[in-house]
């Protein structure tokens, strides 16, 4: 592919990029104020990813969580199995580690999966990261998923949160719900693409 000159000087006022993204579109996005919950419908992309943006609890130390429904929303209990590991270092670095973190996955469990361990309530602490879901329409095969995420620990960490796993059903996943284990997602962003 030939490079490509942007239309602005500086990227903060690019309005176009003269390029394609191809078969990736946005699908929908929520902004959370003091939302309990944030929903969105899953339909026939061979893959969606969703894209949390400073997600901030309303509590200090939440963990924000995500479950599948295969009945257009009516129940958020879809039989999941994963596996989850953390990298972290505090501030004075007195503390820091890689490791796995069994006590995050689920094995066979239709409760709701975390994806942002620990998230802090202060004014500067917040989450971000990046969740991607795959053929969630297949009435065929499981449907597997995959997320990491950097977070602000309520603790003054730096953590990197890793999570994969399958949904263990053939129906076609409908809806995917996200929120905190405790109380609000009191602002954030989500941005949901289809990918064909």
């Amino acid at each position: 592919m030939p490079l490509t000159k942007l239309n602005n000087k500086a990227v903060a006022n690019v309005t176009s990029i003269p390029v394609a993204l191809g078969d990736m579109v946005l699908v929908s996005s929520a902004t959370a104020s003091s939302s309990a919950s944030i929903e969105f419908s899953l339909g026939s992309y061979k893959e969606y990813q969703f894209y949390f943006v400073n997600i901030h609890p309303s509590v200090d130390g939440a963990d924000f969580t995500f479950n599948f429904s295969t009945d257009n929303g009516s129940n958020y209990n879809v039989t999941k199995t994963t596996t989850a590991f953390q990298a972290y270092n505090n501030e004075s670095t007195a503390v820091l580690g890689l490791g796995y973190e069994n006590a995050w996955d689920l094995a066979q469990s239709t409760g709701f999966q975390l994806i942002m361990r620990d998230v802090g309530i202060d004014n500067d602490q917040s989450g971000s990261g990046c969740f991607n879901v795959f053929n969630t329409s297949s009435t065929t095969y499981v449907k597997h998923f995959i997320s990491r995420c950097s977070k602000y620990h309520y603790g003054d960490y730096a953590g990197d949160d890793n999570i994969a796993g399958y949904a263990n059903t053939t129906s076609a996943l409908t809806n995917i719900k996200f929120q905190f284990d405790s109380g609000n997602i009191d602002a954030g962003k989500i941005l949901m693409f289809g990918v064909n």
